[in-house]
């Protein structure tokens, strides 16, 4: 299997002949990833997430290509009728040929007074896990963690709770598009801390970097 990140909070997995496509959103290159993508995930419908516009327009061009998602994205396509999934925390499916696993139910609080939206987060083949905007802590082994790094809704104190609770053997940072040069620097140093007091290699990969999980 291999994990390639794309820009921000966008991954893409593939083994053998297929490959799936999660968080296609507005700071990555939403369009190119999805030219590749046998199937599309989306944890919720924050736009650094989910680009409608390009989905669409991906979806237009590839009769065969579906999504699965949370609520309220499944809502916004609704119009595109059964190629559109709406899943939900604890589900079981198979996507493209992987293993799909969902876990949380709700993205990280953003205000005191509004209520969270839904979030759903994927696990992969019981490898890789991708959490979108929530630190859900699945109710399974997570070898490959796709760890927020920086967002308006976590703290660094909340980075290594959530590390410690996963305790993956490996984590890749994504949710790190915010950041320029400064923080990436010290969002790289708290991650590598994090890895190091578990005895493991977290980081950061480049947008376009991909890892072979068998040999990470």
């Amino acid at each position: 299997m291999r994990l390639t990140k794309l820009g921000h909070a966008c991954v893409q997995i593939s083994k053998d002949d297929r490959t799936i496509v999660i968080d296609p959103g507005a700071f990555s290159d939403a369009s190119g990833a999805l030219a590749g993508a046998d199937a599309v995930l989306i944890t919720h419908e924050h736009f650094d997430h989910f680009d409608a516009d390009a989905l669409r327009a991906a979806m237009a061009a590839r009769p065969d290509l579906e999504v699965w998602t949370s609520r309220v994205v499944a809502e916004n396509l609704a119009d595109l009728g059964g190629r559109v999934h709406q899943v939900g925390h604890e589900d079981a499916i198979t996507i493209a040929g992987f293993d799909v696993h969902v876990y949380g139910e709700d993205h990280e609080l953003l205000h005191p007074d509004v209520p969270p939206i839904p979030n759903t987060g994927f696990l992969i083949d019981g490898e890789v896990f991708h959490p979108g905007d929530a630190l859900t802590v699945p109710a399974e082994p997570v070898p490959t963690l796709c760890l927020p790094g920086n967002a308006p809704w976590m703290k660094i104190t909340e980075l290594f709770a959530y590390t410690r609770a996963v305790a993956p053997e490996r984590a890749f940072v994504i949710h790190d598009g915010l950041l320029n040069d400064i923080g990436l620097t010290v969002m790289e140093t708290a991650v590598t801390r994090a890895g190091n007091e578990l005895g493991k290699e977290f980081r950061r990969l480049v947008p376009g970097t991909s890892v072979d999980l068998a040999a990470a």
